[in-house]
């Protein structure tokens, strides 16, 4: 039972009855974000009141149970294979954290007087859990922990900027304008935003040297705003083409016998999941390595040809 039910949970490509609970699960996440956005109209809350609370009480019973199983279950998993220490392991791990989060708000308002406003918006740290559902999110947080120190060095950067601009602006700016730039915490607005090239334009620079000076800013700026945009780029184009290597490593090795039995399949396809690849993308690389692997051994190699879009093997034409 427990092995069906990480099974059901964390591979979710592995049935259809799991493609279904995964699929429920991030309706319902959905569904959540978007009654809390709703909820915050106060008159249309007043009206349907019944609803959203009744609802509240179904989604957090749903992702109270989803948490104790995923915890009970999570021994499955061979990192966290210990009974007690294990499962203390994963209760740590970041998407066990955004589980608890995302029903901690409920629990807190039946022993602590919180304002009911503040749990309501705290309920949209649910949209967080989508990220277990999408591939995608997955790959982005890696380029983030990976590139972590250099978006660290870009930003610190960025604010040493900040601080020089609002220092220079204050020098030229505080006699003719000491109520945006009369001190240097008051002219870091205008070199927050000029710097990130958001430009309100709420704060300018009316002396000739404030404009020389903004007109050096704002170059610099364009550069500055676009280098943590350019490390994820090119940190996460890096990610996607690590896991792809990794992936075709795994059907290198499945393939070292020379045959891809269905167990084997089936294991490639669960780690595709696990990967971050796209079905089509993961039998796409299947079939290259397969390729590579039986134009090496010559045409008396045994590997069974696969079909491009299924994946599963074709019959020999003689």
């Amino acid at each position: 039972m427990r092995r069906f039910i990480y099974v059901m949970f964390e591979q979710s490509n592995s049935s259809p009855w799991a493609r279904l609970l995964n699929l429920s699960l991030m309706l319902l996440i959905m569904a959540n974000v978007l009654a809390v956005i709703l909820a915050s109209d106060r008159s249309i809350y007043l009206e349907l009141q019944t609803f959203f609370d009744n609802f509240e009480l179904f989604s957090i019973i749903v992702f109270t149970l989803e948490y104790l199983l995923r915890a009970w279950a999570s021994v499955e998993n061979p990192r966290y294979r210990s009974a007690l220490t294990g499962r203390l392991k994963y209760l740590i791990s970041p998407m066990a954290l955004v589980d608890l989060v995302a029903i901690l708000p409920f629990y807190l308002g039946l022993f602590f007087n919180i304002d009911t406003r503040i749990l309501r918006v705290l309920r949209l740290f649910r949209i967080f859990k989508l990220s277990r559902h999408f591939s995608a999110m997955s790959v982005l947080l890696a380029v983030i922990r990976t590139e972590l120190p250099t978006l660290v060095s870009a930003i610190f950067v960025m604010l040493v900027l900040i601080v020089l601009a609002s220092a220079g602006m204050f020098l030229v700016e505080r006699e003719v304008q000491p109520e945006t730039f009369g001190t240097i915490p008051r002219a870091m607005w205008w070199a927050t935003i000029t710097l990130t090239t958001v430009g309100y334009g709420d704060v300018i620079p009316v002396t000739n040297a404030g404009k020389i000076l903004g007109i050096f800013i704002t170059i610099l700026g364009v550069g500055m705003a676009a280098l943590p945009a350019g490390i994820i780029a090119s940190g996460f184009n890096r990610e996607v083409q690590r896991r792809r290597e990794t992936y075709r490593v795994l059907v290198r090795d499945a393939l070292s016998d020379g045959i891809l039995d269905q167990y084997e399949r089936d294991q490639l396809h669960h780690r595709s999941s696990d990967i971050g690849l796209h079905n089509d993308e993961a039998l796409d690389l299947m079939n290259q390595v397969t390729a590579t692997k039986r134009s090496s051994t010559g045409p008396s190699d045994t590997i069974t040809p696969t079909c491009p879009h299924c994946g599963k093997p074709v019959a020999r034409v003689a």
